[in-house]
Parts: structure tokens; C-alpha cells; sequence
């Protein structure tokens, strides 16, 4: 055994754990997982856990159903929501097929490919992510608790204990946080998790979104993630803040010489240029569901036009200029994300997209500065060369079904999947009436 799988027996054994969670996820971000008893998980770790893989969402057909689950024992926590005796903890896992290969459709070995070519550029990758959600009385209608606003701390936050309990409880699992408080639409809130590596902090992202749903479910309120819930308030995003460090600790993004390019290196330059040229390509993994488009097409900051600026916050990408002379806060923060994508895929996808700049040696268009984006027309916005992402999941879907660099990232697997799912999902929506139209159209034609 490793040492950290000895250490997963020895604290089973010490902490009196009856079940030990495997954690994956399907290739649409959803968790997915299986109980197993303590004395399978030395046979568990040699030889992985067998399940019926054509039951996932996007996994296999019945005619090749065999998976197995692979422990990743370097991810064993204690879920600190289930009871102190009987204990409950949780590892992540790789699934692998009979054979011992690496099951195409896992993704987050999709990510760990990436985060290895990444690796022999000679990087490191770190990732801090600002996830978004609200809170609602239930979940069968938008049903806000409170009317707060931004930074609000007054009786307008009913969400400061479960926001204070949600933080302690991914304390305990390992997960630091920087920063929480209310968002500017009512009953919104936001959790900025400490930056990570790229597979600890998609990791750390599921754990954080199950988190927040069961500290909502015992508070008696629900937790949701969905993009834009409330047509009169702002959407949920995934803001995800990006730099690339090398092995001796310095910010491959950061040039001490460059100040009027915000600090910017030539490299940082390239993967900037890189993310606002596959923009399109990629924008069907970052924001996967009809619902997505709904957000990103919602006027005042929604980050629907391919540019990028410091203190613009309309643009795709953004340069935080908090601390603009201290060399490791230098970074980008790309603002299209939204939570409810597989965060596997969506990081590994943004990564490549500006691996992609770097190696084909883009150029990144003038920074967009000092004035909104969406108030500009679109013949004011063509004149300036500045695109619009998809407005739409079809569109969406068209740009990812034609992308060669997705196909290859992802593998033809999971890139044929999506395409088929997200045509469907589209084709489906289309052939709903909504409450709007009947609101409209139903006494007056």
C-alpha cells in the first residue's frame, strides 16, 4: 500500500468509519457515487470497484456496461454532515475498464491529461474560482429569503449562518476559503475558494456544491446552482481566476517591465489570446444548458463579448488589479463559467484553449477599458472587432461540433456525446410552450 492509503486505513479504524463513499462524476457534472464497507477497500485500491457504467450519462451501452472505480486515496475526507459514530467519508475516483485502461469518459482524467501537457511546458497550473448560487424556500419555485444586495450585513442577509456553516464545513474537509458574502441579486451568495491545482480545485468544486445543498437541506432551505433562475436578477457565474507558476515558484504570467500592459508577460499575452479565440469553441462545455444563455445574454456585466480589460467587468476576461505591483496576484479571470458545468471538463477546456495561444503564438487584441460593452450596438461592436459568444445553446453547439481543438481535448467519446445530448436538450426546449407565451399570446390570438 502508498502511504496515504495506509493512512486511509488507519483513520477508518481510528474515527469508527462504517462507509466509505466513491465519488465521480458523468460526463455532464453530476455526482455520482457508491457506499462501500471498510474491509472491500484494500481489494478496492489493487483493483478498482466494479459498476454498471451504461446507467451513467454518458459512459457506455449495455454491450461494454463493465466500469470500475479506482480510489484516489489522496482525496479521503470525512463528511462532516453525517453522524460522528457510524462515520461516513468520501474518496474521488478514476474508472478504468476491465482491461485496466483509462475509461475515455471519465473526465476528470480528461482534466489530469491536460494538466500534464501544462506540466511539460514546464508549469504548474493555479486555479481560484468565485462560485455563485442562491438560496430558496424550496425547489419547486424561485422563492428568494431575503432582498439584500451586494456585501449586504444586515437583517436583508438571512444567508450569513448558512454562508458561515457552509465555510466551517469545508474548513474541516480540507477546502480553504478566501472569501464569502451576499451578491448583488437578492437572496444570491458567493464562496471564493483559495486557489489550487487544476485537479485539486475541480475536486474541491463538487465537494463545495455538495456542501452548500446539504447545509441548505438542514437550515430547511434549498441550494441552487442554475445560471439564471430569476429573470429580474442577476445570473450565477464561475468566475475562474488563472495563472501559470513554474517549478521555482515564479508567475509565468508576470513582467516586471511590462506596466503598461498591466504587468502582463508575452506568455500571458498568448493565453489570453487564446481563450478569446476558442471562446466560441469551448463555450458549450463552460456553460452547457439552455439556462446558460439565459445569464450570459442578460445585459449590464454578463461577460457575453470577446474581450478583454482591466477594470471592465463586461469583458470576457479581466485583469484583477487589486495588487498590481505584487508579482504572484498576477493573473487573469475569465468571467464566462457558470456553476453548473462539469468543472472537469470546463477547466481542462479553458487550459487547453490557452495552451492553444501560447503554442500558436496568438495575438491578444487592445484591452477594452473604461466603458460597458453593453450598451454599445452591434454595428458599434462589429466596427470595433469585438465578437459576441454564442447567444444560444444551438449556437453553442454548432461552434463546439465544429472545433477541433474540443474534439481533441476531450477525445471523440465525450465530444460526440455532448453533441448529440446538447442538440437534444435544444431540440426539446424549442418544443416547449413557456409560461411566457401563454402569458402573451393566449387571450389575444
Amino acid at each position: 500500500m502508498t502511504p496515504d492509503q495506509e493512512y486511509v486505513m488507519r483513520t477508518i479504524e481510528s474515527r469508527d468509519v462504517h462507509f466509505v463513499r466513491f465519488w465521480f462524476t458523468d460526463v455532464m457534472g453530476n455526482l455520482k457515487s457508491f457506499a462501500v464497507s471498510p474491509g472491500e477497500l484494500a481489494d478496492a485500491f489493487s483493483y478498482g470497484m466494479g459498476f454498471d457504467g451504461s446507467c451513467i450519462a454518458g459512459f457506455t451501452g449495455a454491450a461494454e456496461s463493465d466500469m470500475l472505480a479506482f480510489p484516489d486515496a489522496g482525496t479521503f475526507q470525512i463528511l462532516p454532515w453525517r453522524p460522528d459514530s457510524n462515520a461516513v467519508a468520501r474518496m474521488f475516483c478514476s474508472i478504468r475498464t476491465p482491461e485496466g485502461d483509462v475509461f475515455e469518459g471519465d473526465s476528470r482524467a480528461i482534466l489530469a491529461r491536460v494538466v500534464e501537457q501544462v506540466r511539460q511546458r514546464g508549469f504548474l497550473v493555479n486555479i481560484g474560482p468565485e462560485l455563485e448560487y442562491f438560496y430558496f424556500c424550496d425547489s419547486t419555485a424561485p422563492v428568494v429569503l431575503d432582498r439584500g444586495g451586494y456585501f449586504d450585513l444586515t437583517q436583508l442577509d438571512s444567508g450569513s449562518d448558512l454562508r458561515r456553516d457552509t465555510v466551517l464545513t469545508l474548513e474541516r474537509m480540507g477546502i480553504p476559503v478566501e472569501y464569502s458574502h451576499h451578491e448583488s441579486g437578492q437572496s444570491q451568495h458567493e464562496v471564493d475558494l483559495r486557489y489550487s491545482d487544476a485537479c485539486s480545485m475541480a475536486d474541491a468544486v463538487m465537494t463545495y456544491k455538495m456542501v452548500v445543498k446539504e447545509v441548505a437541506a438542514k437550515h430547511g432551505v434549498y441550494a441552487s446552482f442554475m445560471p439564471k433562475p430569476l429573470s429580474d436578477q442577476p445570473g450565477s457565474g464561475m468566475h475562474l481566476h488563472v495563472s501559470l507558476f513554474t517549478p521555482d515558484d515564479h508567475n509565468a504570467f508576470w513582467d516586471e517591465q511590462a506596466e503598461a500592459d498591466y504587468h502582463l508577460s508575452h506568455l500571458a499575452k498568448c493565453f489570453i489570446a487564446g481563450l478569446l479565440h476558442y471562446a466560441p469553441e469551448y463555450s458549450l462545455v463552460t456553460n452547457q444548458y439552455v439556462n446558460s444563455y439565459k445569464r450570459l445574454t442578460g445585459g449590464a456585466d454578463s461577460p457575453s463579448y470577446i474581450s478583454w480589460g482591466r477594470s471592465n467587468r463586461s469583458t470576457l476576461i479581466r485583469i484583477p488589479g487589486y495588487k498590481p505591483h505584487k508579482e504572484n496576484a498576477c493573473r487573469i479571470e475569465l468571467r464566462n463559467p457558470d456553476p453548473a458545468c462539469n468543472p472537469y471538463l470546463a477547466i481542462a477546456a479553458v487550459l487547453a484553449a490557452g495552451l492553444a495561444g501560447i503554442d500558436e503564438e496568438l495575438e491578444a487584441p487592445a484591452p477594452v477599458d473604461g466603458h460597458n460593452l453593453a450598451l454599445h450596438t452591434s454595428a458599434q461592436l462589429e466596427q470595433a472587432g469585438i465578437a459576441q459568444m454564442p447567444r444560444t445553446l444551438a449556437e453553442a453547439v454548432d461552434a463546439f461540433a465544429q472545433s477541433r481543438l474540443m474534439q481533441r481535448v476531450l477525445g471523440e467519446h465525450i465530444h460526440s456525446y455532448l453533441v448529440q445530448a446538447k442538440r437534444a436538450e435544444y431540440r426539446a426546449y424549442q418544443a416547449t410552450v413557456s409560461p411566457w407565451e401563454l402569458d402573451h399570446y393566449l387571450e389575444v390570438l
